[in-house]
C-alpha cells in the first residue's frame, strides 16, 4: 500500500512539472494569446532572418513579437504586422528596422522611438523602415572594393 502511494505521489509531481513546463512554454512563445498587445504595420524591402514569432525590441528589451508576414504583390515589399505591448506607446515618427544580434546571432526587429507629440494607434503603419542587411553582400562589397587597383597618380 505504501508503494502505491509513493508511485501516485511521484506521478503527481511529474504531471505537475509537465503542466508547468507547457504553461511556461506556451506563454513564452505567444501561443497563450496576445491579449495585452496591439497591431502595427510596416513594409520592408527585405525581412531576411525574421519570422513570425521573432522578437521586437526597444532599447534591447522585448516589447512585442512579429505576427503576420506577407508579400505585397503590387510593391514587392514584405508587409509585416507587429504585435506590440499595450503599455508601449510609440510616437508617429518612430522607425522600425531589422537588426542582427551579432556576427553569428539571429535577426530581430528593433524599434527606434521618435519625438513626435502624437502616438501611433492600433493598426497604424510605421513609415520609416529599414530592411535586413545581408552580411554576405556586405563582405562581397568590402572584398570587391579591396580588389580594385588603386588609380595611378597623375603624371607631372
Amino acid at each position: 500500500m505504501a508503494e502505491n502511494r509513493l508511485e501516485i505521489a511521484t506521478g503527481a509531481v511529474v504531471l505537475a512539472a509537465a503542466i508547468a513546463f507547457f504553461a511556461f512554454a506556451s506563454h513564452s512563445s505567444g501561443l497563450a494569446g496576445a491579449t495585452g498587445t496591439y497591431p502595427l504595420k510596416a513594409s520592408f524591402r527585405s525581412i531576411e532572418g525574421v519570422s513570425p514569432g521573432s522578437d521586437v525590441k526597444l532599447a534591447g528589451v522585448k516589447v512585442g513579437t512579429i505576427g503576420a508576414m506577407t508579400l505585397n504583390p503590387k510593391t514587392y515589399m514584405a508587409d509585416v504586422v507587429v504585435d506590440l505591448d499595450k503599455s508601449i506607446l510609440l510616437p508617429t515618427d518612430s522607425a522600425i528596422l531589422i537588426s542582427s544580434e551579432g556576427l553569428l546571432g539571429g535577426n530581430y526587429v528593433e524599434i527606434v522611438p521618435g519625438g513626435a507629440p502624437d502616438n501611433l494607434a492600433p493598426g497604424d503603419e510605421i513609415e520609416d523602415t529599414q530592411g535586413a542587411v545581408s552580411l554576405v553582400s556586405l563582405l562581397l562589397k568590402f572584398v570587391g572594393s579591396k580588389a580594385d587597383p588603386a588609380p595611378a597618380p597623375p603624371a607631372p
